[in-house]
């Protein structure tokens, strides 16, 4: 990508409001518009997850994730909420969004595995940051899900 991006990694508690407003904007934009699928994205994981932005030089927020702490929605920690905005799609924007979150969750919680709920269309992505499939497909809000794991060695 040409243009360059600066990334941040916060709890919730250290989130200006406008940060906080442009993270929840844009997983809007991509989980309940692009995605057809009504549903409150906002939940109470939020207030207890770190959560990792990007934001191009011009200050256009293109790409979050947030890891959420074990106990909350696995008994390991858990990366989630994981999107980019569509104008930065096939850039690499994505993958150095994982490689980022992978590494502020292992900082966070060192030697514990990783688990995500990933959208069954995104296996191979996830795939190729060592996570492994776990159990079968399944509905949530309407598009196919697949548990997948990442041991950590």
């Amino acid at each position: 990508m040409s243009v360059p991006i600066s990334w941040q990694f916060a709890p919730f508690s250290a989130l200006r409001a406008d940060s906080l407003h442009r993270i929840l904007a844009l997983r809007a934009d991509v989980f309940v518009v692009e995605q057809n699928c009504p549903y409150a994205d906002p939940d109470a994981k939020d207030r207890i997850s770190h959560h990792l932005w990007a934001e191009d030089e011009p200050g256009n927020l293109v790409a979050v994730a947030r890891v959420v702490p074990p106990g909350t929605s696995y008994a390991e920690p858990s990366i989630g909420r994981v999107a980019t905005a569509s104008a930065v799609r096939g850039t690499g924007i994505g993958r150095e969004l994982m490689h980022r979150v992978i590494w502020h969750a292992q900082q966070l919680y060192p030697g514990a595995d990783l688990v995500i709920s990933a959208q069954h269309y995104l296996l191979r992505f996830y795939t190729d940051f060592g996570f492994e499939p776990e159990g079968d497909v399944y509905d949530e809000d309407g598009i196919p899900h697949l548990q997948m794991r990442k041991t950590r060695n």
